[in-house]
């Protein structure tokens, strides 16, 4: 993991630590982060914690009490950067969002301090109170250990009931009293005080927004994939190591793999779909030398390394192999097939590192790892793409609202020849037209009512999904298996979520769904590069970068809506590159879904899930009954249709707090008793949930 961290501090207490860099601890001790590079010292230091790049780290100063940090990929020079720090002081923050790459910037003018977060939630910024004033950090261990926090068990309950409501997760984290700051928001602390701002302009609901030219706006997306590409090409090629040598019976690849080494150079997944093969095609395409390093492993030169997954457990995606195939045989690519048996299967291999929050995608992490171990130092992934082109269904209500009704043609005739009804379009559209006109408000109300009457069943298949999905808000789908103690108190704060909520989100509700998905999203695929990380590899994924996001914000309703807008847009963006050689069914979308491998990992895995469940830490805060978990496993196993990623959700908290409680490290030193988040670990208790309420 890597992180930054710093506070702030009030003024009584800088002028006590005028010139020393952290706090003093526990028996004189400095109180600093384990493993860290201090980048500015007191009264409000910042530290970068883990094995961050040289280039990856860059501070650029005005003057003693003038500076900025950035923290990542980031495509500005020093004398943008430095423009950027005196635009800043007069209180401007967009811009310092608007570079092209995935970062963390922080300014410091004289005591005031702010920390950017970004607009995806893949860099998120977390505070507490600490000492009299604040401390922050892109992590939220980090904090909940300098505080010594206890788990918050009523943000758990809201992340299994209502994982994709903000008013049920509001900004806590699962440590209690360490809070999130939303994404396209910033941090700005003065001298201990803390304030949350939006960097980003508010539409006006009262008027529909000026209609939007589709090709500019595709053009728009074009130059914003090549240039978050472009930048990462530019920065400087990391050799991992060197290899110790042949091992009989292994080749190159394999040697690497097995010692868990990557790939030098650039590289991309290759999965057959149009998402990780545009970001391959750009990335080969664009002038430089975009692969590995000659010399250096597989002796492909500066041919980019493209891998493939290829499921041999589970049948179904030949096509898409196939497709990666043709896709290769471009002479800049280097192609390299990954073959994954049952060992690769989800809940296959649960074991792993502590990661900093829970996520669904601890279940699949030995899956990603056994594909990312024959990947590059530097390696693309298509992952946001699905999040931030395709249309949630819920924007059918935007289009009526903006009142484009002839847009619903499209979508509604592809959903009338999925069922074969004729009766799709009426409850289509009345389920569009009674959302449309629906308040924020109502929505609360009515998501509170159906945790509390226990109403979780939904219309099955494609068009039920899209009626189910057309609200705004719906339960997550491990809110079946949950106490009532627990849906009643992740009720109790939906209905004060709605009193809140008088004036709305401030959004239309297809675009506050799509938003809240990419950053449910977004927060797991961080919770995945940790569980399934490669010494010395990063992962990139363009279609979180700010300025990606901004751009496929900018499309048109009516382009997105669609059938096949994802890779029509994509195609488009390939076009404009100067890629128009594409296989046939390029970008058909995927029949075979990962359910599939889901439920043969879940059949293979029973024994292993009912164990884990005989006392589980679930069920002594309160939030599931063992039995009722067991038992919903051996039907899942079975082959009842329940809902799979459900039960990944509840695997997944369970075993990141299995591994939060067995650790015995902290992350700081100088602190009393080498102070840690949960000290006192779980005690089992009725009502354990009204204690994590704020």
């Amino acid at each position: 993991m890597r992180w930054l961290v710093g506070w702030s501090s009030t003024a009584a207490r800088a002028l006590g630590a005028a010139d020393s860099a952290g706090a003093t601890g526990c028996e004189g001790e400095t109180l600093r982060p384990v493993g860290s590079q201090l980048l500015w010292g007191d009264p409000d230091p910042l530290w970068a914690v883990g094995d961050w790049r040289p280039d990856e780290v860059r501070v650029v100063h005005a003057d003693a009490q003038n500076r900025i940090a950035v923290l990542g990929i980031c495509g500005a020079s020093d004398e943008e950067l430095r423009r950027g720090l005196f635009t800043a002081r007069g209180g401007a923050l967009r811009h310092l969002t608007a570079w092209p790459g995935s970062y963390t910037a922080v300014v410091q003018a004289g005591r005031r301090i702010t920390v950017c977060g970004d607009l995806a939630g893949a860099r998120p910024v977390f505070h507490a109170p600490w000492d009299g004033g604040t401390s922050y950090a892109t992590a939220a261990l980090p904090l909940a250990d300098l505080t010594e926090a206890n788990l918050d068990f009523g943000h758990l309950a809201a992340l299994l009931a209502a994982p994709e409501v903000p008013a049920a997760l509001r900004d806590t984290t699962p440590y209690e009293g360490v809070r999130r700051v939303a994404p396209g928001h910033a941090l700005v602390l003065r001298a201990g005080a803390r304030e949350i701002v939006g960097y980003e302009p508010v539409a006006s609901l009262a008027v529909a927004a000026p209609p939007a030219d589709p090709d500019r706006a595709v053009d728009a997306v074009r130059d914003a994939l090549v240039e978050a590409v472009r930048v990462r090409l530019a920065a400087p090629r990391h050799v991992p190591g060197l290899d110790p040598g042949p091992v009989p019976g292994m080749g190159p690849a394999e040697r690497r793999a097995a010692r868990g080494m990557p790939v030098p150079g650039i590289g991309a997944d290759l999965s057959g779909g149009p998402a990780s093969g545009t970001l391959a095609l750009l990335a080969a395409g664009l002038p430089g030398r975009p692969g590995t390093l000659l010399g250096h492993g597989t002796g492909a030169g500066e041919r980019l390394l493209a891998v493939t997954f290829n499921d041999l457990a589970v049948g179904g995606r030949e096509a898409e192999v196939e497709r990666a195939g043709a896709l290769a045989a471009n002479p800049r690519l280097h192609h390299v097939v990954v073959t994954g048996a049952e060992d690769t299967l989800p809940y296959a291999d649960l074991e792993g590192p502590l990661t900093d929050e829970p996520g669904p995608s601890l279940v699949t992490a030995a899956r990603h790892r056994a594909r990312l171990a024959a990947g590059s130092a530097d390696h693309f992934t298509g992952h946001g793409a699905r999040q931030v082109l395709d249309a949630h269904p819920a924007r059918l209500a935007d289009l009526l609202l903006d009142r484009q009704r002839r847009h619903l043609v499209r979508p509604v005739a592809a959903l009338t020849r999925a069922d074969g009804s004729v009766l799709v379009p009426a409850r289509v559209y009345g389920a569009a037209r009674r959302l449309s006109r629906t308040p924020y408000r109502t929505g609360l109300e009515a998501l509170a009512e159906r945790l509390m009457r226990r109403r979780f069943d939904e219309p099955k298949g494609p068009v039920g999904a899209s009626l189910a999905a057309l609200t705004w808000a719906r339960p997550g789908p491990a809110a079946r298996w949950l106490t009532g103690e627990a849906l009643a108190e992740v009720s109790v704060l939906l209905q004060t979520g709605a009193d809140r909520a008088a004036g709305g989100p401030g959004q239309r509700p297809g675009e506050f769904r799509a938003r809240t998905v990419l950053a449910r999203h977004a927060a797991d695929l961080r919770v995945l590069e940790q569980a399934a990380e490669v010494r010395s590899q990063r992962l990139h994924a363009p279609f979180l970068d700010n300025q990606v996001v901004r751009a496929c914000r900018d499309l048109p309703e009516a382009l997105r809506v669609r059938p096949g807008a994802r890779a029509a847009v994509l195609r488009t963006v390939l076009e404009g590159a100067g890629v128009t050689d594409l296989p046939p069914g390029w970008g058909t979308p995927s029949h075979a879904s990962s359910a599939a491998a889901a439920r043969a990992g879940l059949r293979l895995a029973a024994d292993s899930l009912v164990d884990l469940f005989d006392t589980p830490l679930l069920a002594d805060a309160g939030l599931v009954e063992a039995r009722v978990v067991r038992k919903a496993v051996r039907e899942a196993a079975a082959g009842e249709p329940l809902p799979l990623d459900g039960l990944a959700d509840l695997v997944s908290l369970e075993l990141w707090l299995g591994r939060l409680l067995a650790r015995r490290g902290t992350c700081w030193t100088g602190t009393p008793a080498r102070a840690r988040a949960v000290p006192a670990g779980i005690a089992p208790q009725r009502g354990a949930l009204r204690a994590g309420r704020p």
